[in-house]
């Protein structure tokens, strides 16, 4: 397997498969990443966990390596995704990526010309198997997305009571809030997409969570789901679940029964 960055996302997936060998049958062997981190080169990094460090994308590709991690940011994944799927599968988790659609069109049509498949974890949130049915089945109205995060991890500015920072649509979500906004846009994808799913992103200094209300409505009935997620130690942006996902999606690819859609 294949890791392009290696930012908190990228380091836990690299303790958790290569260290405590948490999939057995799943080993990262390299590493993509341009940039020299400050005081944390590459070549090191990668060999305390035993893989191979590339700088070149079509070396990286080129090597033995079956499928390709993704956990970088939106430009990365923009950047390589289009040439990663001509080769390999690809497991995405900048799915904020696809808030334009001209990558999504752009990658999606070269999966299918190379027979390959591009994976979008659920990250931070459940219910996507719900949305999915519910939208492939009938009218889904209307779907709604309420995410509140302690304000810290939102602004550098002092609050002393909650204040929303955003609402509109899920697109435009995406392109002001890039790196809290990857739930909204996966959502989308799994229901009524990114001009119709409403976001509102809410910076509050009395919760340490990040709480995401997703409320959806149409001819199937209502949904209504409530996820309180603790944030990743190493990045209160992300929640600690997400990393977990990513995990559960990998074991997935090599079981003999799936559990969900």
């Amino acid at each position: 397997m294949g890791l392009i960055g290696r930012g908190n996302l990228g380091t836990y997936l690299l303790n958790k498969i290569n260290k405590e060998r948490l999939l057995p049958n799943t080993k990262i062997t390299a590493i993509l990443d341009e940039r020299e981190k400050a005081g944390i080169e590459l070549p090191p990094f990668a060999a305390e966990y035993g893989c191979t460090a590339y700088h070149d994308i079509d070396l990286f590709l080129h090597s033995d390596i079956d499928i390709v991690v993704e956990c970088s940011n939106i430009e990365s994944a923009k950047t390589y995704a289009v040439e990663t799927v001509k080769q390999k599968d690809l497991l995405l988790i900048s799915i904020g990526a696809f808030a334009d659609p001209s990558f999504g069109n752009l990658v999606e049509q070269a999966a299918e010309a190379s027979g390959r498949r591009i994976y979008l974890p659920s990250g931070a949130i459940g219910g996507l198997d719900v949305l999915k049915a519910a939208t492939f089945a009938g009218s889904v109205e209307s779907v709604t997305l309420t995410t509140r995060k302690p304000a810290h991890s939102l602004t550098a500015e002092r609050m002393t009571a909650e204040q929303t920072l955003f609402e509109g649509s899920a697109r435009d979500a995406i392109e002001q809030f890039p790196k809290n906004a990857n739930v909204a846009i996966v959502l989308s994808l799994a229901g009524i997409g990114v001009e119709k799913t409403t976001v509102r992103i809410i910076a509050d200094p009395a919760v340490s969570q990040n709480i995401h209300h997703i409320k959806a409505k149409g001819d199937f009935g209502e949904f209504d789901m409530t996820l309180k997620n603790n944030p990743s130690p190493d990045n209160p942006k992300t929640s600690h679940i997400t990393g977990a996902s990513i995990l559960a999606a990998l074991a997935d690819l090599d079981s003999a029964v799936v559990v969900g859609s």
